[in-house]
């Protein structure tokens, strides 16, 4: 039901969108940038129903490895398969590198590696470029795919790890050398750094469903847990 009503209110958004849609030849045609059909494109500016579009690629694989095409990003597909109760990979694919290289190669769900490429050219970069006048040219991460419950508890309920649906960040490297690294630049004494790093956050927000940091708990204090999740939140 609540998906049922996403999309209602979406499209009612965008029958009354600011620009108008044009009519030719008796058939409405909307604005790509107004129109919930149209697919996503990774370089286009951010608007009303980027995250809608990009929540169409977590129901179809197809879609969303035409949209990492038509991005020019290169990937390897990663067959579906289960590897335990609750755990397991579909619909993912392997990235060795974006516009910035990994300290190693990143093995998660298409939705996360389009939602990664979207923060990436328009929250992370424009963040480093304002903060720094330089741009990231390399992320360190901790990992995406773990087969564990929540926290690594016995029990409760999986992980997005055990799908490869979410990707823990602990540091980013500039163009110029400098490096930004959690929890040490978290409340730093170079203000440039722990304003970066707030931005990187709330950037991130813009495309994940779950964003996770330092403040949120003492779990999350040296990374960034970002995954395309059922649930939302900014902490």
């Amino acid at each position: 039901m609540g998906r049922l009503l996403r999309w209602v209110s979406l499209l009612v958004l965008a029958g009354l969108a600011v620009l108008a849609p044009l009519v030719w030849q008796g058939v409405i045609v909307l604005p790509e940038a107004y129109d919930p059909w149209a697919p996503l494109r990774i370089d286009a500016e951010p608007g009303l129903l980027t995250r809608h579009k990009l929540h169409r690629l977590e129901e179809d694989g197809v879609l969303c490895r035409l949209v990492l095409h038509g991005a020019g990003q290169p990937f390897t597909p990663v067959p579906d398969r289960q590897t335990a109760e609750g755990c397991g990979f579909t619909d993912a694919v392997r990235v060795e590198r974006t516009g910035v290289r990994f300290n190693d190669g990143v093995t998660a769900t298409c939705a996360v590696a389009a939602a990664w490429l979207l923060f990436e050219r328009h929250a992370l970069q424009p963040a480093a470029e304002a903060h720094f006048g330089s741009r990231v040219v390399g992320v360190r991460h901790l990992g995406t795919y773990s087969c564990r419950n929540l926290y690594g508890r016995a029990e409760g309920r999986r992980s997005e790890h055990a799908t490869g649906n979410a990707i823990d960040i602990a540091g980013f490297t500039l163009a110029d050398g400098t490096r930004i690294a959690l929890p040490a630049d978290w409340d730093s004494a170079d203000p440039r750094k722990a304003a970066f790093l707030r931005d990187a956050r709330n950037g991130a927000c813009r495309f994940f469903d779950v964003v996770l940091g330092p403040d949120y708990n003492a779990a999350h204090r040296d990374h960034f847990h970002l995954d395309m999740g059922r649930f939302r939140a900014c902490r």
